[in-house]
């Protein structure tokens, strides 16, 4: 029985929330980011120097399609199909609202609410708001596409911190933008201080950015424990442990009030994989007594690894490293 494997609802919401981030990413770099001529990191930051270089004449946009072909057309055959699938719809989408997003926004807006703000307030705002989508675009799993490509194929090949990974490829980026020139939006070249000023920014954005990430992930690698009492124990077990593909463990118990034997069926999951396991009951048993209480520090095969003496794995690390053992279960 393969239940709920192919759901359509779990299918069209994983889409929605990409779409989602997405567009919040989008947005956030068109109005906070892009009006202060700031750079960050991955393609693009990439796309931003070149869109700045240009006194406007390429579009975001353009060079960010342009680019993640490229990446994609490299990683295709070391990244998952289903993986592969939704980080093109997710670039795609990301591209097209690049050339378009823009655009919409008053200018009015951007002078009042933005540019009049000060800098440091909307390099923070947009890193947060930036780091945010791409958990959210990451937790469904999908990727803004970029340098994340590059990232996971050489973490996938290579025993390196894909943290170290983002770090280096992003502090590359932000440190060329002081040789290359650079236009404000009224055509006037940034001098060797702004654009200097500009490194600093990128640095801080990409910092929010990363600090964001990690928190929205941490949110969705909470682990869950969830005891099952049910006179049907044995088809809920076979569905968790094959089609919901997670652990789960039959433990023999007694009813002291009652004096009956029965199963009790004991699973650890995460957090955002909660909603799915509880359908997964209610299909099977509407009458099922579920207990659930929050659990740390969960240890082995599809949760944590044991951290190396000495090295802290941020969260996005962690994500990606779990997200692999998931994939082989």
């Amino acid at each position: 029985m393969e239940l709920l494997k192919h759901n359509v609802g779990t299918f069209l919401k994983e889409y929605a929330l990409i779409t989602l981030g997405v567009l919040v990413y989008v947005t956030s770099w068109s109005v906070f980011l892009m009006p202060h001529n700031f750079v960050g990191g991955g393609v693009t930051g990439i796309s931003a120097i070149i869109h700045y270089a240009t006194k406007g004449a390429v579009g975001v946009g353009t060079v960010y399609f342009l680019i993640n072909i490229v990446l994609l057309a490299i990683g295709l055959k070391i990244l998952g199909k289903s993986f592969s699938g939704k980080t093109i719809y997710a670039m795609l989408l990301a591209s097209a609202a690049f050339e378009i997003i823009p655009g919409l926004i008053p200018q009015e807006f951007i002078e009042e609410f933005v540019l009049s703000n000060g800098k440091m307030l909307c390099a923070i705002i947009g890193g947060a708001l930036v780091g945010s989508s791409i958990g959210l675009t990451f937790s469904q799993g999908g990727s803004t596409g970029g340098t994340d490509i590059i990232v996971m194929i050489v973490t996938k090949k290579y025993n390196i911190s894909p943290g170290k990974m983002v770090m280096l490829i992003d502090s590359v980026i932000i440190l060329s933008a002081l040789f290359v020139p650079s236009f404000d939006a009224n055509g006037n070249a940034l001098t060797a201080a702004a654009r200097f000023a500009t490194v600093v920014y990128g640095f801080i954005i990409v910092a929010v950015d990363g600090y964001s990430t990690d928190m929205f992930l941490s949110g969705n690698r909470q682990s869950i424990q969830v005891m099952i009492f049910s006179k049907k124990y044995q088809e809920i077990a076979d569905a968790i442990a094959f089609d919901f593909q997670r652990g789960v463990t039959v433990l023999h118990a007694q009813g002291w009030y009652t004096k009956e034997e029965k199963e009790v069926l004991l699973a650890i999951t995460r957090k955002r994989d909660l909603s799915m396991l509880l359908r997964y009951i209610k299909v099977l048993d509407p009458d099922a007594f579920v207990y659930i209480a929050n659990v740390s520090n969960v240890f082995g095969e599809g949760f944590e690894h044991f951290k190396e003496k000495g090295r802290k794995l941020s969260e996005r690390e962690k994500y990606q490293i779990s997200g692999k053992e998931d994939n082989k279960s």
